[in-house]
């Protein structure tokens, strides 16, 4: 099983996850807590073991500004947090292509509410979904498990976020598994701090338990 470390900002963050080793990081474009610029992002990228890959995190942003990331090598995948629309993603790729860079892998994030909504946004030209807990007014980093029994069969892989800590990964993993809803990656932010900065032994904690998942 695979993991995601969201919301990186700091130094010490990455120097924590070169050690542990997830399989993706994310750096936050949007929001107040978490979010860092794109020179913060380029000189975190530079740090990072190059074995993982770095996801940029966005929510409504303007294309120009995710393609600079792209193209500067700081981002492998683009995750979309907001409203973004099929025509929004569609040109999005086609910038992404104007850059050469049409291998770059789509994530759409899904604030769920209803089995429908998921569905729907499947039929999304992405590369995969990323399923989380719905709040008014809030894009990501609830903490709160949302009702997994909202989460239909999927063709496209999904990430499973939202309130998944080193306590309750295992039990929501079997419980997916017994549905065969089994995620591709679980994706974790705040459960891995402790007064809002990021936490190496809770991190290594989760990316270990997460890993030794067959």
């Amino acid at each position: 099983m695979k993991i995601k470390i969201c919301g990186l900002k700091r130094m010490e963050d990455v120097d924590y996850v070169n050690q542990c080793m997830p399989d993706f990081i994310g750096f936050v474009f949007a929001g107040t807590k978490r979010r860092i610029d794109f020179e913060t992002a380029k000189t975190l990228r530079q740090r990072l073991n190059p074995e993982m890959k770095a996801v940029g995190v966005f929510v409504n942003e303007e294309i120009a500004f995710i393609t600079s990331l792209v193209t500067e090598g700081v981002l492998d995948l683009i995750q979309l947090h907001g409203e973004e629309n099929q025509e929004y993603i569609v040109e999005l790729r086609k910038r992404l292509r104007e850059y050469g860079k049409r291998e770059i892998p789509i994530i759409k994030s899904v604030r769920v509410q209803s089995k429908k909504q998921i569905i729907e946004a499947e039929k999304l030209p992405v590369d995969f979904l990323l399923l989380d807990t719905f709040r008014e007014d809030e894009y990501g980093g609830s903490g709160m498990v949302f009702d997994h029994k909202l989460i239909p069969k999927l063709e496209k892989k999904f990430i499973l976020a939202g309130g998944i800590t080193e306590k309750n990964v295992i039990c929501i993993l079997e419980e997916l598994k017994k549905e065969e809803k089994i995620p591709f990656c679980i994706d974790v932010s705040s459960s891995v701090e402790v007064n809002g900065l990021k936490d190496k032994w809770k991190i290594e904690k989760i990316v270990k338990l997460v890993h030794d998942v067959k």
